[in-house]
């Protein structure tokens, strides 16, 4: 993977008085000033210095949708207005520390994508994938389609429906994303359908991850999951790690010889990749 430019600025600090920077190669509309930088609320969290690790040079991405997230996102009520203290620790960087559990490339659908959280953060730090961001709510979406077209986003593609009507559209794909969206037993039913055989489950979660697999080990196998596993991810570049449930969709009959028996808890997973030109 490519090391991003060392020449990039690293000064951000996101606070009102305190501009940031923009890329005037690829933005040519939005809420940009004409010298290229605006003013955050003075709420905003402040840029972490892990961002600029995790992002690489499309840390400006990054901050472009931290401001869309503290304005708009939060006046459209996508975003509570208390989270602006923490969109980048809590939102971007909790997101996309997931990347290290993702191909380099491939075809990966988020769904209650919401306000795009995993499925932005993740679409900017891997290019070469290719992302669908389900949602139902119209206002959602709207919001989703504007952040894909300001940030130039050509790999991501923003599809209105419930999971379970949109798979003609998005399925066969290598990964299901979702971040806190149900409880586990009703989201593998919405998710393994988008799997293709052998794709890839990655449910973020809270601390009662372990609980949830437990309790409801036997209706993910139903649904043709197995080989589940709790991880952590992102030591030492968000604080607490992210926790993912990972699972793999599998035929019929490898589910019946499995019968959902790998149960892993509390594996920690690599280090988030940076992002390849």
């Amino acid at each position: 993977m490519a090391d991003p430019d060392d020449s990039r600025d690293r000064t951000f600090v996101g606070v009102s008085g305190n501009p940031v920077p923009a890329d005037s190669s690829t933005f040519a509309s939005g809420p940009w000033t004409d010298t290229g930088t605006v003013d955050l609320p003075s709420e905003t969290e402040g840029e972490p210095e892990a961002a600029a690790e995790i992002f690489g040079d499309r840390i400006h991405l990054a901050r472009r949708y931290v401001f869309s997230l503290a304005s708009d996102g939060i006046v459209r009520g996508l975003i509570g207005p208390r989270e602006s203290g923490r969109l980048w620790s809590r939102h971007l960087l909790n997101s996309a520390v997931v990347s290290a559990l993702l191909p380099r490339n491939g075809r990966v659908v988020d769904i209650g994508s919401g306000a795009g959280l995993p499925g932005i953060p993740l679409a900017i730090v891997l290019p070469h994938c290719e992302f669908f961001l389900v949602e139902p709510l119209e206002r959602r979406t709207v919001f989703l389609r504007q952040v894909v077209t300001d940030l130039g986003l050509t790999n991501c593609r923003v599809v209105r429906g419930r999971a379970d009507q949109v798979v003609s559209e998005c399925g066969n794909s290598d990964v299901v994303t979702s971040r806190a969206v149900a409880p586990l037993e009703r989201l593998v039913t919405w998710s393994a359908p988008l799997l293709r055989f052998g794709g890839i489950l990655l449910a973020l979660k809270g601390s009662s991850a372990a609980n949830e697999v437990a309790r409801d080990r036997v209706a993910v196998t139903r649904s043709g999951l197995t080989d589940l596993e709790v991880l952590s991810v992102g030591s030492g570049l968000v604080e607490p790690e992210t926790v993912v449930i990972r699972g793999r969709r599998v035929a019929v009959a490898d589910r019946d010889a499995n019968n959902g028996s790998s149960q892993n808890y509390g594996k920690r997973a690599p280090r988030a990749s940076r992002p390849r030109k």
